[in-house]
């Protein structure tokens, strides 16, 4: 769903006049430990405290009286259809419209729940808050159906909520073929959270369990993703998204790179480090599947920074040196290609990063026209990531006016310059030389083809110029 900014709770200022006191002697602020989020009523929510996602229907939410597996009402959400002007799906989060709640005794957000027709809903959680969201946990592809049922969503680390404002969220679409969706309605009631003693044998991972290697440079800052912990519930498997803050990270060589506790590892120098993850504290710390081996060459070598020129002589496609055109995309992925990556950062120097490469395109049909009519030459900085063996190469392949009346023609790298291992290399290419393309009115695209005899490219600063 959508990513936001998570500030810490209330916080309490203490001011003292006409005495000193020390800071451990005061009292420590105390967040309520309620449970129960919804009961026929809400609890301690106060009186703002639904918040939509950004497309999601506002007009979903209600409380019905007529519909409640105890007591006498219900929360009911109104999943739109997809042709709905108001949006094409029910999103949103309960956020406390004051302090947060201390959910440290607690291991589980639980609730009844039914719906009107059998329907999976995408994501329930907590921990959202629009303001960061450091401690959202969810599950997805609940089943409901149309009797009432209890379901169980483990708390990833309850000691770190100590001050939790973001206490509910969800998201569903509509029933059917995409874009055909039908909408339907949902009853959700018991909110709260619980201490339950079926909730066990915590399986934590990081980067979805696997173990992963990556090449990177001094000043690159690399997220932790596919956080997330598995716990057995009444004897069967819960997983649940658990975002980073509630690991604990570990560098083993922070000389190389260091990792904060929102899972942000800082590449300081050359070397190799292991990144692993834990989840608990003393006895009860368990690790996490998955680690992240970084090997940093140290500082990022950029490629040659082109000449100054005039506006009228350059038409940029990908450089930070000229204004570029609109770009589709930097990997359209098309059928049988197998190359990942596209557009990167690294140290503030703006490239793209391709691996798995066969081919790759730059795509610029839905753009308006890039013209390079006037052009004399192609300019292109390649930086091959691996060796370079012989019959190895990488051609380009201009298309013009893409559909029934286009034009193509490629050329080969290596007739020019040979491809160097971790080393740019600047190509220069008459565009008299793509023989076969004609009018060069309409380019809309660009491809980098290597069949396979090189999987690992940096590219930079493609432009035409004259």
């Amino acid at each position: 769903m959508k990513n936001f900014r998570y500030a810490l709770g209330a916080l309490l200022t203490f001011v003292a006049f006409g005495c000193t006191r020390e800071i451990e002697d005061l009292p420590l602020a105390k967040f309520s430990k309620t449970s129960y989020i919804f009961n026929d009523t809400f609890v301690g929510l106060g009186s703002n405290f639904y918040f939509p996602y950004a497309g999601a229907k506002p007009d979903v939410f209600s409380v019905d009286q007529r519909e409640s597996y105890l007591g006498n009402a219900s929360i009911r959400i109104d999943v739109p259809n997809a042709n709905d002007p108001g949006g094409n799906f029910a999103g949103a989060i309960f956020r406390i419209d004051g302090a947060g709640r201390d959910l440290t005794e607690y291991n589980a957000l639980t609730f009844w729940a039914r719906a009107s027709q059998s329907a999976t809903i995408a994501e329930v959680g907590f921990g959202q808050d629009f303001l960061g969201d450091t401690f959202r946990a969810f599950a997805t592809n609940l089943s409901f159906t149309t009797q009432w049922k209890k379901f169980i969503i483990p708390l990833p680390d309850p000691s770190r909520l100590t001050q939790e404002r973001g206490v509910f969220q969800f998201a569903a679409g509509g029933i059917g073929p995409a874009g055909q969706e039908v909408g339907y309605s949902f009853w959700i009631d018991e909110l709260r959270f619980e201490k339950l003693g079926t909730v066990a044998h915590p399986l934590p991972k990081i980067l979805n369990g696997n173990n992963q290697v990556t090449a990177s440079f001094n000043g690159v800052t690399i997220p932790v993703t596919g956080t997330s912990v598995t716990y057995n519930v009444n004897g069967l498997d819960v997983p649940v998204y658990a975002a980073p803050a509630y690991f604990n990270f570990a560098s083993s060589n922070p000389s190389v790179a260091t990792v904060n506790n929102l899972g942000a590892i800082t590449v300081l120098s050359a070397g190799t480090t292991t990144i692993t993850g834990s989840i608990g504290t003393g006895s009860s710390q368990m690790n996490a599947l998955g680690s992240l081996v970084i090997n940093s060459a140290g500082p990022f070598i950029s490629a040659p920074t082109p000449p100054a020129r005039n506006p009228a002589d350059v038409v940029s496609i990908f450089s930070d040196a000229y204004n570029n055109v609109q770009v589709d995309n930097y990997n359209g992925f098309f059928q049988f290609a197998t190359t990942q990556g596209g557009a990167i950062n690294i140290a503030g120097d703006n490239i793209l990063s391709y691996t798995s490469l066969n081919f790759v395109s730059i795509n610029m049909f839905n753009s308006p026209n890039v013209d390079a009519s006037a052009m004399t030459h192609m300019h292109v900085d390649i930086n091959v990531r691996e060796a370079v063996n012989p019959g190895d190469f990488i051609r380009i392949v201009l298309i013009n006016n893409n559909g029934p009346t286009e034009t193509s023609a490629s050329i080969n790298l290596v007739d020019y310059k040979p491809l160097l291992q971790n080393q740019w290399v600047s190509y220069d290419i008459p565009l008299n030389n793509f023989v076969g393309l004609g009018a060069r009115n309409d380019i809309d695209l660009i491809f980098f083809v290597s069949d396979a005899t090189i999987s690992s490219i940096y590219v930079d600063n493609v432009y035409f110029y004259r």
